[in-house]
């Protein structure tokens, strides 16, 4: 059966870089949101938790309880909880989505600096606090999100700017309403490697932990290393004359005779389609034709093929993006954790 490796000296390495720029690890809140980018949900909880991580991210209650046994602090950004937490925090993403949480819960409220998707609006504070008290929630930190830290952007000078102002005025209405000491956080991965002075109380960390964040000409993530790889395993081999055809729509045409093998791994399994006729694996072997939905054919006649350890590069290949390429793994993809 196809498998991932996901590589834990890669893994410890990224995080060791990440520290040095939040120069504490409890500042670190591990993005472990969609199964962990793709990379397992539980297996990468166990070795952050090995490592010394405290805090995660997830995007519903029900990741919160897999992992909670594993960090102190967990924050879920897109749920609403029906009853309170000690250790889970909820984001308030709107106004009307505060009536809906159980007293007592603890919350971080979501502030739209810019984005311009989730998050009350920034003149929306004083009443957010208000609903807040009195729904008799804890208030325990404010926060934005990023649109475009990792690109050369007017925009994220303006967030920048934007989170300042809504700082202060948050802090003000903290004291006001009783909600002190009060948090604040804005950075994911591409924003704490863009920052010169790290200075907030926490970092969301994410695809730059996993390896795969993508900054230009930055030289602390050109230290990160990727730490997911994909293999399919060998269904079967023929061998086939020039001029014969492989898979679905005959697209692939022999030039000359040679072997080609069928993998155990698809579009099903989130080998992605887009990926069909062109793609070439990091050993240099051509694929055969279409990507099925259990099966994909290569040039090659080994036993067991490295699919991609760089989800970058592979992205590449199929037009997309790294975090489409990783999520798009099946969770019951069995999960290995090895160490070089």
């Amino acid at each position: 059966m196809a498998f991932i490796t996901l590589n834990k000296t890669n893994f410890f390495n990224n995080l060791d870089i990440i520290t040095q720029l939040t120069c504490a690890k409890d500042k670190i809140a591990l993005v472990l949101k969609d199964n962990a980018y793709g990379h397992g949900l539980l297996e990468i909880a166990q070795l952050a938790e090995e490592y010394g991580i405290t805090k995660a991210v997830v995007r519903s209650c029900q990741e919160a309880q897999s992992v909670e046994k594993y960090f102190s602090y967990i924050l879920v950004l897109s749920d609403t909880p029906t009853t309170s937490s000690t250790k889970i925090r909820y984001t308030i993403n709107d106004l009307e989505q505060i009536k809906k949480f159980a007293k007592g819960s603890k919350v971080e409220l979501k502030v739209d600096s810019g984005m311009n998707r989730n998050g009350i609006e920034m003149s929306e504070l004083r009443r957010a606090f208000e609903i807040i008290q009195k729904q008799k929630l804890q208030l325990e930190a404010v926060f934005t999100h990023h649109s475009s830290a990792d690109e050369k952007s007017e925009v994220y000078d303006l967030q920048n700017r934007n989170f300042i102002t809504i700082k202060k005025e948050a802090q003000k209405l903290a004291q006001e309403y009783g909600f002190t000491p009060l948090r604040f956080h804005s950075c994911n991965s591409a924003a704490l490697f863009r920052e010169e002075n790290f200075n907030e109380d926490m970092a969301r960390v994410g695809i730059g932990a996993y390896g795969c964040l993508e900054l230009e000409e930055n030289e602390n993530v050109k230290r990160l290393k990727p730490i997911l790889a994909l293999y399919g395993e060998k269904l079967s081999s023929r061998i086939l004359k020039e001029g014969e055809c492989v898979g679905y729509g005959a697209s692939f045409q022999t030039q000359e005779e040679c072997r080609v093998t069928n993998y155990d791994i698809g579009y099903g399994d989130g080998f992605l389609r887009s990926c069909s006729n062109h793609y070439v694996t990091p050993q240099n072997i051509k694929i055969a034709g279409r990507i099925s939905m259990d099966n994909s054919s290569f040039i090659t006649d080994k036993e067991k093929l490295l699919i991609f350890n760089d989800a970058r590069v592979a992205a590449k290949q199929a037009s997309t993006i790294s975090y489409e390429m990783l999520t798009s793994l099946k969770a019951y993809l069995k999960r290995k954790i090895i160490e070089q």
